[in-house]
């Protein structure tokens, strides 16, 4: 049963006591009910009506914190929105994610190229600096006197040679200009201080002309 209809009742019930009494009072040839009865009754009165106003007041505060506390249900069609949503969201946080890892990828394969090639250069430039340095310290063996070119005999070199030790029949003889090698010349004949080489194939366009130096092959 509702606390205020409870209230009420009980209300009601007591006015109707101190009518009965009352009455009864006025029935007995009383002028008047005792004064400290009517004053308890009407305290009870007062105490319940308190009572009633209070328990309406907290019914009121409690059907106002349900209404904050508990909203309306969603629809269905609200439901599958926010699904949709958290799903997209979810969606989006994972492309997120993967871009993040794959710059991260791409950083570190560019950092491990870049360290790769600037290695090769190094050793590049390591390599051609001691080839260089190999080339311009090897001894000069001799120098070209002439160049011919022989449709018939095929094209040689008539050289000077400076260290006769050093140059033989099939002595293979590096081609020096400056500090580079323009190719290599195989030694078919030796006549004191005087030789004749033919080019070894790969010798390349350029073609050996007077004061070029040979040199033993440098190992590279």
């Amino acid at each position: 049963m509702d606390t205020t209809k409870l209230l009420l009742g009980t209300i009601i019930a007591l006015l109707l006591a101190a009518l009965v009494m009352s009455w009864n009072g006025m029935q007995q040839g009383v002028k008047n009910t005792p004064s400290d009865e009517y004053e308890r009754l009407r305290k009870q009165i007062d105490g319940l009506r308190d009572e009633q106003n209070r328990a309406a007041l907290e019914k009121q505060i409690q059907q106002h914190n349900s209404v904050l506390v508990a909203p309306p249900p969603l629809t269905s069609d609200e439901r599958e929105a926010l699904k949709q949503q958290a799903k997209e969201d979810k969606e989006k946080l994972q492309a997120l994610q993967e871009e993040k890892d794959k710059a991260e990828r791409n950083a570190k394969v560019s950092d491990s190229e870049n360290l790769l090639l600037t290695q090769r250069d190094l050793e590049k430039k390591n390599t051609l600096a001691r080839e260089t340095r190999l080339t311009t310290q090897a001894l000069l063996i001799g120098k070209v006197k002439e160049f011919r070119e022989d449709a018939q005999y095929g094209n040689f070199v008539t050289l000077d040679v400076i260290m006769p030790e050093q140059v033989q029949q099939n002595t293979i003889l590096a081609l020096r200009r400056n500090s580079g090698i323009l190719g290599q010349l195989k030694v078919t004949s030796v006549e004191g201080a005087e030789a004749v080489a033919t080019p070894l194939p790969g010798f390349g366009p350029i073609a050996p002309v007077p004061g070029d130096e040979l040199i033993l092959p440098p190992r590279f």
